[in-house]
């Protein structure tokens, strides 16, 4: 069974032994789905097994180790957590039929481990984690630029050593698909098969390993801060909470006092809410599915973080996705949310939300390069909203826009906090501007 986080492009898989035991691979941090998955079926989480260090998101394996589960990680990874070092090439029997042998897939990380799952001694799967997965493979520059290239070689070594070796028939079940950033790039199927990668896949299909070296490096596109800072935390140990914590409802002097120390103050209401009124100072993080990427990428871990919120906002999902991506420094909610602020006479803005036909001064695309590339408005500037806050950005009127309009909502919020004014952002993204305008996108 997969188990799918959309807004991280991640899967977890929970797998039947056929004595009433599972194995769960991958879990992030609350596995509450994988739990419900095996407790549907009758099963126990007997074995939990990670396949890398991951920088994307808090592992959930330690959390099922505490309600008894084995916990298997690569010998590489050096866990100070309570877990059962794997080697490549070791086998482990979970159950009377069924072992998981593990491969040294070095590449998206040096301790990256496959594992191969096989029943009666024949292979049924293969987790492949970071390493192949549908329609690309693992980035390599997740430990800085100047180590890409080498774990690069290592990742074509262990491909075609290894992987392509393999059955064409064998099921491929990778933890990172479409909408993650560990990926270089992917496609939008989260399962495959050994042989349709080999038959499909442009970066396995070079059997020159500098031209897959070449070819995967140019794919790599800007990754958040927060993954350089991930891998040491669940190597250390995460915190482990019991459940999901509530969120903590502040009045206004409290949130005032933590402001003032520096905390972030994240409005992650919609954006059409967050046009017609947000607090001075807000930054727009709007709460859904993506949640956790944008916002670890824009608030550092260990900066404490007020929301502003209302109805419509799901509180126990966004704590978790915040938990999920490592940033425990949650502080609460204003309570009673823009009310508070407004009913007290502090400062308010407005950032109208605006159509194509309407668009004034300069446009300013936040998307990633790979979306600019593949289709822009003519003129525009492209800064990623990534690097929005260090950039420098034309004087005078600006459109913000992205492919929808929350991250150009976003972007908009953070150029207000630096000073900027005369802001708008589009309502939609580049294909509505074509729609609306009759001109072409350019390419490149």
């Amino acid at each position: 069974m997969n188990v799918v986080d959309e807004g991280l492009g991640h899967s977890s898989y929970v797998v039947g032994l056929g004595d009433g035991t599972a194995l769960v691979v991958d879990p992030a941090r609350f596995p509450d789905r994988q739990r419900r998955v095996a407790d549907e079926r009758g099963w126990q989480v007997a074995w939990t097994a990670d396949t890398h260090s991951h920088a994307d998101y808090v592992s959930g394996s330690p959390e099922l180790a505490t309600d008894g589960a084995t916990f298997l990680a690569s010998a590489g990874a050096a866990l100070e957590v309570p877990h059962r070092p794997v080697a490549g090439g070791e086998s482990v029997t979970l159950s009377g039929t069924v072992t998981l042998r593990a491969i040294a897939t070095p590449g998206h990380t040096p301790d990256h481990l496959a594992y191969l799952l096989l029943e009666d001694g024949e292979p049924v799967g293969l987790f492949s984690g970071g390493s192949l997965m549908v329609g690309a493979v693992g980035r390599t520059d997740l430990l800085g630029d100047e180590r890409r290239e080498d774990l690069a070689r290592d990742l074509f070594r262990a491909l075609h050593a290894e992987i392509l070796t393999l059955p064409d028939d064998l099921p491929v079940y990778p933890t990172h698909g479409a909408g993650s950033f560990c990926s270089a790039p992917a496609g939008s199927a989260r399962t495959t098969t050994i042989g349709v990668e080999r038959a499909t896949n442009p970066l396995v299909g070079f059997d020159d390993e500098d031209r897959f070296v070449e070819a995967l490096v140019a794919g790599l596109g800007t990754f958040p801060d927060y993954f350089a800072q991930l891998p040491e935390l669940n190597r250390v140990g995460p915190r482990l909470y019991p459940a999901v914590p509530d969120l903590g409802r502040l009045d206004l002097a409290t949130v005032r006092q933590h402001l003032a120390d520096g905390a972030a103050f994240v409005d992650a209401r919609p954006i059409a809410a967050f046009a017609r009124s947000h607090p001075i100072g807000a930054i727009s993080i709007q709460h859904r599915s993506v949640f956790a990427s944008w916002f670890g990428w824009l608030i550092d871990l260990d900066r404490p973080v007020v929301f502003v919120l209302d109805d419509t906002v799901d509180r126990a999902d966004l704590v978790r996705q915040c938990l999920t991506v490592g940033h425990d420094a949650i502080v609460g909610e204003l309570d009673g949310g823009l009310a508070s602020w407004t009913g007290a006479g502090l400062a308010v803005a407005s950032i109208p939300l605006v159509k194509a036909v309407d668009i004034t001064g300069t446009v300013l695309d936040v998307r990633q390069a790979s979306e600019w590339a593949a289709g822009h408005v003519p003129d525009a500037v492209h800064i990623e909203l990534g690097d929005l806050a260090e950039a420098p950005v034309p004087a005078g009127p600006v459109t913000v826009m992205c492919g929808h309009g929350e991250r150009a909502m976003t972007g908009a919020s953070l150029l207000e906090i630096a000073g900027h004014r005369d802001l708008a952002v589009l309502a939609g993204g580049p294909q509505d501007w074509r729609d609306a305008t009759g001109v072409d996108l350019q390419t490149g």
